[in-house]
């Protein structure tokens, strides 16, 4: 008997295998990155266009920007120009976008496997995971603070991935490392469980300055100041505030020439206006200042535009994610971020929903469409978010990079030739019959159609049969057969030892902090 439900699980786990490489290959598995070949979805006119840029260079003119608890960004904007009353910065307009010219449209971030280095800007599109949540969550043990463990598992998954390109960044908080020594830790997970490319520590200027140092023992000092190997996400505090923790990290990584991803955080009605033309205007002023800082750092160093618009639930003040709101806002965007020639970063799979649910789900596209369709180059958040960013959820994980391996053919297009016109075909089968059995079927079947890894399109019965599983009961067993079959991408054991070693020596020069 036993040998029996052996072979048996031998068939399935082949067929899975078999079916898993048709989908992957029609998929174009393989690809460090998409090539987007259908339009951006364009939704305001020129006029329209210009009168929200009016709307930020008044922002920057008349309001201003503080810019706390850093003399030297104070410093930088007084020699380019701007007027500078304290804390406070003012930009005539056109200033920002003038300095903006110097950043480059486009520029490749290299991974410690070359294979795997991914192009940001133009017509490239790269999903990395979510980032951030202080949770994790599985359907096993629910909701729990995260750990190191838990953040090496999320890194594995996304290695693991056909779907995604990047490895993130602070996927989960590992909360059972101090907070000052985590940086560490997160970074050493990405460079040993991933060949990826990465993102390092923002949370303090020495945090920034230790992962670029971990990316140079890999890459090589030369190398690192010469190309992107590593990128930092920066948040301005909306509304119009900067503070010293994100120019201080900013600084750090554009003056080693990596790219700042460069992002407000504006909820309706909390950190910005209502309204959508408002966070817009506010979007563009908060984010244009921070690109440029970068440029007064170093001239020519790579940065990305980012986006983060969401609502508000006003009766309640809670923030809620997934909504049409900011998802057309995502639109006008990146119409703006393309007239100032930059890469963009644009929302994810974003919800509100406490369970891997069809709320999750519904929310989660609408800004997962939102991003593809207003010409993002970077969707970081792409993969396991849950519980409005509180949560790293494994099942939606697995759910939501799957919706990235669909995705992948829609960003594909249709190619249109004599093989997908199929008039071959049209001439062998003829009126009234079936196409199952043409050459042209069978020439084409392994790669025709892209298969989900987690949906379930047997017959009723069947599935009913088979246990009647919903999508979060499967995506659970996928992501632990996931781990099971984890094997860590090679590393050089020199490389591997300067890691261990930079790591040991920079947790003993500090005593632990845990705030």
């Amino acid at each position: 008997m036993a040998t029996q439900e052996t072979a048996q699980r031998a068939r399935h786990g082949g067929r899975e295998a078999r079916r898993r490489e048709r989908t992957q290959k029609a998929a174009g598995l393989g690809r460090p990155y998409i090539l987007r070949n259908i339009p951006t979805y364009d939704i305001l006119s020129e006029e329209n266009l210009e009168r929200i840029e009016r709307a930020a260079d008044r922002i920057l003119a008349e309001t201003g920007i503080a810019f706390r608890d850093d003399p030297v960004a104070l410093d930088l904007w007084r020699e380019a120009g701007a007027t500078v009353e304290g804390e406070l910065v003012k930009f005539e307009p056109g200033m920002l976008r003038e300095i903006l010219r110097s950043a480059p449209a486009e520029f490749t971030q290299h991974a410690r496997n070359p294979e795997n280095s991914v192009r940001i800007g133009g017509r490239n599109v790269v999903f990395a995971p979510a980032y951030g949540s202080p949770f994790v969550m599985d359907l096993d043990r629910g909701r729990r603070f995260g750990t190191l463990q838990d953040f090496q598992n999320f890194v594995k998954l996304a290695q693991s991935s056909p779907w995604l390109h990047h490895s993130g960044g602070t996927i989960c908080e590992p909360t059972d490392v101090p907070v000052n020594k985590r940086h560490l830790d997160m970074v050493y997970a990405h460079l040993r469980y991933s060949d990826r490319c990465f993102m390092g520590s923002v949370t303090a200027e020495e945090r920034s300055e230790d992962s670029i140092e971990m990316a140079r023992l890999v890459f090589g000092h030369d190398f690192v100041d010469e190309n992107c190997v590593i990128l930092g996400n920066i948040n301005v505090n909306s509304p119009l505030v900067w503070d010293g923790t994100m120019t201080k990290s900013l600084r750090a990584y554009a003056s080693a020439n990596q790219a700042a991803v460069v992002v407000p955080f504006i909820l309706g009605g909390a950190m910005g206006p209502v309204t959508n033309a408002g966070a817009i205007a506010q979007s563009l002023a908060e984010t244009m200042a921070g690109c440029a800082l970068t440029q007064l750092v170093r001239k020519g160093a790579p940065v990305i535009f980012g986006n983060f618009l969401s609502s508000t639930q006003l009766k309640t003040g809670s923030p809620t994610f997934g909504t049409p709101e900011p998802a057309i806002g995502s639109m006008v965007v990146g119409q703006l971020c393309r007239r100032l020639n930059l890469p963009m970063r644009c929302s994810g799979n974003f919800t509100t929903s406490k369970l891997p649910d069809a709320q999750a789900m519904t929310e989660g596209m609408m800004s997962m469409l939102a991003a593809i369709h207003c010409g993002t180059n970077f969707i970081l958040h792409s993969a396991g978010w849950l519980d409005g960013a509180l949560s790293m959820s494994y099942e939606k994980f697995m759910l939501d990079a799957d919706v990235c391996g669909a995705l992948h053919t829609y960003l594909d297009g249709i190619t249109i030739d004599d093989n997908q016109l199929a008039l071959d075909a049209f001439a062998e089968v003829g009126p009234g019959n079936h196409f199952f059995g043409s050459a042209h079927t069978l020439a084409n079947y392994q790669t025709a159609y892209w298969e989900s890894e987690t949906a379930d399109n047997a017959p009723f019965e069947q599935w009913e049969l088979a246990g009647g599983d919903d999508a979060a009961t499967r995506a659970n067993r996928l992501w632990k057969q996931r781990l099971r079959e984890y094997e860590a991408p090679p590393l050089d054991p020199g490389m591997d030892e300067a890691l261990k070693d930079f790591v040991a020596r920079r947790k003993a020069s500090m005593a632990d902090a845990w705030y």
